[in-house]
């Protein structure tokens, strides 16, 4: 692959409407601090730290034709995303992400991804009827998935013919949607990103840290997972290799779009060629100093 590589990001793209403070919090605060209203969700979040490691994304996602649709779409265009073939709907209004995080980390989110769900393989016709790919002649690149899709949807994909040739990087969005991977656990050509709170959900157990979870996926059958825990270690396994780094340490500023910076910078990482212990550490870097405030790179 070359740095302008083409790759695929499906998946929820919204407003992300974020309040943060820097005091702790716990339920029932009311504190002074900064909202903010950006581009988000998993599929953009990932797609922007690939456009800031020179690729060129494609974004596979739902956007409603109202004045909030139109506003994104240009937004995502002007980060430089290909837009092109976003199903933009009469009837459904653009998705949103709503957040509040405090100096003790998020203290409760709620993702508005109703019109994602809604829309279900629509967002797909690009893929499976061209001009991205078809069913015959299916797309060869790599494709970046999230766990907003409907589990109904992320099992049709799983079976796909339009998937079957594609370098499929699987996040679950969050813990809540962490079983809605299960159609990739033993997927041939699916390498999983999860947290140590999701790869618990996945295998019904809890891990003490990222080996032993990674050591667990492996057991139940996934070919390829990258397990993150926050501050702590980051594991990479397969079949023949497991590799644990711990990141970086550095003042938490913000939490959301962490784990979709990590996977970003991994792929983006990969596909320039890196060794697997040099795409793991990059990753782990670039998220470090996306939680701390700064530009990853």
């Amino acid at each position: 692959m070359t740095q302008n590589s083409e790759i695929l990001c499906i998946g929820s793209v919204l407003w992300d409407i974020i309040g943060r403070s820097a005091s702790a919090m716990r339920q029932g605060s009311d504190v002074p601090g900064r909202i903010t209203r950006l581009p988000g969700g998993v599929a953009m979040n990932i797609a922007m730290t690939l456009v800031r490691f020179g690729m060129t994304p494609t974004l596979l996602t739902a956007i409603g034709r109202d004045p909030e649709g139109d506003e994104l779409v240009n937004a995502c265009s002007r980060l430089g995303m290909v837009t092109d073939h976003i199903y933009r709907s009469q009837d459904l209004p653009t998705d949103r992400y709503m957040a509040v995080e405090g100096a003790n980390g998020l203290i409760a989110a709620i993702a508005d991804a109703h019109s994602l769900e809604a829309a279900g393989a629509k967002i797909l016709r690009p893929l499976m009827h061209g001009p991205l790919g078809y069913e015959n002649t299916p797309f060869q690149g790599p494709i970046a998935l999230d766990g907003n899709l409907t589990l109904t949807l992320l099992e049709e994909i799983a079976q796909s013919p339009a998937f079957a040739r594609a370098d499929l990087r699987v996040a679950p969005a969050s813990p809540g949607k962490a079983e809605r991977l299960l159609p990739f656990l033993k997927h041939a050509r699916a390498t999983l990103y999860v947290n140590l709170e999701e790869a618990g959900i996945l295998c019904q157990r809890e891990f003490k840290d990222s080996e032993s979870a990674a050591k667990g996926l492996l057991d139940r059958g996934a070919v390829r997972v990258l397990v993150t825990d926050g501050g702590n270690s980051a594991t990479v396994g397969s079949a023949d290799k497991i590799l644990t780094q711990t990141p970086p340490s550095v003042l938490v500023t913000r939490v959301t779009g962490a784990g979709d910076t990590f996977m970003a910078a991994h792929i983006a990482s990969e596909a320039n060629g890196a060794s697997s212990d040099e795409a793991l550490s990059r990753a782990l870097h670039a998220a470090a100093t996306y939680v701390s405030g700064e530009t990853p790179l």
